[in-house]
């Protein structure tokens, strides 16, 4: 099957990858900087499998910049573009996805596409009577940074977010790029698949969220909040995973797709839903409160990112800590590899980890990496487990 994948960020380039195993795939990006760099196998990303994958010779996807080429290659164009959260509309930014259909329909009328861009409940409704067709589908992604190709080619689930022989197909597809046997399979609608992908993401924020307040309790009473989530765990109703306390969830997904979901419940009765989106607010307003009060002079920021495997610094919850510690006049350094620059957004950079901890009376770190624990007795952090 011929297929044409529109935008390669986590989700557009790990989906490239999965399907260029076994389909013939041509992926777009109007970057042409990045486009260059996937010509010569090289990830513009920082995924393990991604980075092997695109070393392989037996993975057919080619890299264009040429929009036309992209249109006129694909039985299906699959659309992975960017959908921001618009803080002023309180609603995903979903031109990006427009663009690109209005662009192909002007080329290829008859044009099919699989949106795999997070979007509000009832959008893909909206598009085709917009756009006067039914070849607009659904199909939602459950990746986590870092291990998107991985959670691609080891699915959770596949969703489809149509019921028909097409949506039966397009399953088939998927699940032959897996690796993983008997995933599986469910057709639905498309506002149920919008739904379950919103929805998904929010429980996720919720147990992100309640375990870091339990450790706000824990940590203000002098209580060991190990102690507790491990006693917690053993009932398999709770279990023992996705526990270890943070700053805050962040990421590309978590904090969009909460304050969608918020926005979603206008004129709904609900109260957790607002309750998601406060409580990551006041955990970062917490752990700033927490770092002043032990009075330093210099808070040397160990990383940007949030976890392990993540390159992303845009969406992490350490920015909002900054901001409350640069108000309170505190002295922030920040230590992170990853930047060139000496400055980011007006803050010293120090790209030598040694020179870094000279500086600081504090580190503070999201997650604990090993270069950490020589200084450990300088470290604040909530990290219990050392994963994400």
């Amino acid at each position: 099957m011929k297929i044409s994948v529109f935008g390669l960020g986590y989700v557009g380039l790990s989906n490239a990858l999965l399907l260029g195993q076994h389909e013939e795939v041509v992926a777009y990006d109007i970057v042409e900087s990045k486009i260059d760099t996937l010509k010569k196998k090289k990830s513009t990303l920082d995924d393990k499998e991604i980075i092997e994958f695109l070393q392989s010779d037996s993975v057919n996807v080619k890299f264009t910049s040429n929009f036309s080429e992209a249109v006129n290659h694909g039985e299906y164009l699959i659309i992975a573009t960017p959908t921001d959260y618009n803080e002023d509309t309180q609603h995903f930014d979903t031109s990006t996805i427009e663009n690109v259909i209005e662009k192909a329909l002007a080329i290829r009328p008859d044009a099919t596409f699989i949106i795999k861009s997070t979007i509000p409940v009832n959008y893909v409704r909206r598009l085709k009577e917009k756009y006067q067709t039914e070849n607009i589908i659904f199909s939602p992604e459950f990746l986590r940074e870092g291990k998107a190709l991985y959670d691609n080619l080891y699915p959770s689930r596949i969703v489809i977010g149509e019921v028909s022989e097409r949506a039966q197909i397009l399953a088939e597809m998927f699940k032959r790029g897996s690796h993983k046997k008997d995933v599986p399979t469910l057709l639905m609608n498309e506002t149920e698949a919008e739904a379950v992908k919103l929805f998904s993401n929010t429980y996720l924020a919720l147990r992100v969220a309640y375990f870091n307040e339990l450790d706000t309790y824990a940590e203000t009473n002098n209580l060991d909040t190990k102690k507790i989530i491990e006693g917690m765990g053993f009932d398999p109703r709770i279990g023992n995973y996705y526990n270890n306390p943070s700053f805050g969830y962040g990421g590309y997904c978590l904090p969009k797709d909460t304050k969608q979901v918020k926005a979603e419940f206008y004129g709904v009765p609900q109260e957790m839903m607002t309750a998601i989106v406060g409580s990551n607010t006041t955990r970062k307003e917490y752990i700033a409160e927490q770092i002043l009060s032990r009075k330093p002079d210099s808070v040397g920021i160990y990383r940007l990112t949030m976890k392990a495997g993540s390159d992303n610094f845009r969406y992490s919850a350490i920015h909002d800590i900054i901001r409350y510690l640069e108000k309170s006049g505190v002295e922030v350094i920040i230590y992170e590899p990853r930047l060139k620059e000496k400055v980011y957004h007006n803050i010293k950079v120090e790209e030598n980890f040694d020179a870094f901890n000279e500086k600081v009376d504090i580190i503070v770190a999201n997650r604990m990496d090993e270069v950490l624990e020589a200084v450990r007795e300088k470290v604040y952090t909530r990290d219990l487990y050392e994963r994400d």
